[in-house]
C-alpha cells in the first residue's frame, strides 16, 4: 500500500480526477478507496473542494456525502475554515451508502467520483458499502477525515478506512511546539483538556486543538493548558 503527505497549507486538490471511471471500462480497474486523514484544521476540506472542482473543471460529475450529524455549517452543506464551500448530500449512520450512490445514478447518470467529508463518522458497515462502490461500480471513493478523537482512540469509521483502504494519504498541520500535529486535544472555557465525555460532540476550534503527541501527553495530564 503506497502512502503519501500532503501539506495542508496548500489546496492543492491532488487526487485521481483523472480517473473518468465507467463500469466495462479498461479504466475502470483504476478506482481506489481513498483515506486522507489530520488531526483537525489541516485543511481537509479545502483539499475535498478543491479535488471535487477538478472532476468539474473537466466535465465529470461527482457527488459528496456528508454526515447528518455535522451542522455547524447548514444543513446539507460541506465548508472549509477558508470559505469554500459546496453542497452535498447528507447521510444518516444506518444509511447504505452502496444503495445511495447506485439512487444517485440511476437518478443522474455518470458519476465519476464519490467525496466523504467527515469520514470519522462512518459507520463499519458504511465504510464496506464504499469499497463496494469502488470494487463493483469502479467509481473512485475519497474519504476525509480526523484519525482518532481526543482520547487518542480510532474512530470507528478511520479504524477501518485504515485498514481497508487502498491509499491512505495524510495532511500535514502544525502543532503549537512547531512540531507535526497529529492528535486532537478537547478543551473547556479554560482551555483545559477534557479528558471524558462522549467521543462525538460536534465543535470547532472553540472545542478543539490539533497538537503533537508530546503535547498531547502533557496537556492530557494536567501539566499545561491551551
Amino acid at each position: 500500500m503506497r502512502k503519501a503527505v500532503v501539506d495542508g497549507n496548500r489546496a492543492t486538490g491532488r487526487g485521481p480526477a483523472r480517473y473518468h471511471a465507467r463500469p466495462g471500462t479498461r479504466r475502470s480497474i483504476m478506482a481506489k478507496l481513498y483515506f486522507y486523514y489530520s488531526a483537525m484544521n489541516a485543511g481537509k476540506t479545502t483539499t475535498l473542494l478543491q479535488s471535487a472542482y477538478n472532476y468539474h473543471e473537466r466535465g465529470m460529475r461527482t457527488v459528496i456525502l456528508t454526515p447528518t450529524l455535522d451542522t455547524r455549517h447548514g444543513e446539507g452543506v460541506v465548508a472549509s475554515r477558508i470559505g469554500l464551500k459546496a453542497s452535498a448530500r447528507r447521510f444518516a449512520g444506518d444509511e447504505n451508502l452502496l444503495a445511495l450512490v447506485e439512487a444517485d445514478i440511476a437518478e443522474h447518470g455518470t458519476l465519476n467520483c464519490v467525496f466523504v467529508d467527515e469520514a470519522q463518522f462512518l459507520t463499519r458497515a458504511q465504510v464496506w458499502q464504499l469499497s463496494d462502490v469502488v470494487d463493483r461500480l469502479h467509481i473512485p471513493v475519497l474519504a476525509y477525515g480526523l484519525r482518532t478523537d481526543f482520547r487518542g482512540e480510532l474512530f470507528e469509521g478511520s479504524g477501518y478506512l485504515l485498514a481497508w483502504a487502498d491509499e491512505l494519504q495524510e495532511i500535514k498541520t502544525i502543532c503549537h511546539s512547531g512540531s507535526k500535529a497529529t492528535m486532537v486535544v478537547r478543551v473547556d472555557g479554560q482551555g483545559r483538556a477534557v479528558t471524558d465525555g462522549p467521543q462525538v460532540e460536534i465543535g470547532g476550534n472553540d472545542r478543539y486543538v490539533s497538537v503533537s503527541r508530546a503535547e498531547f501527553k502533557k496537556i492530557t495530564e494536567g501539566q499545561g493548558h491551551l
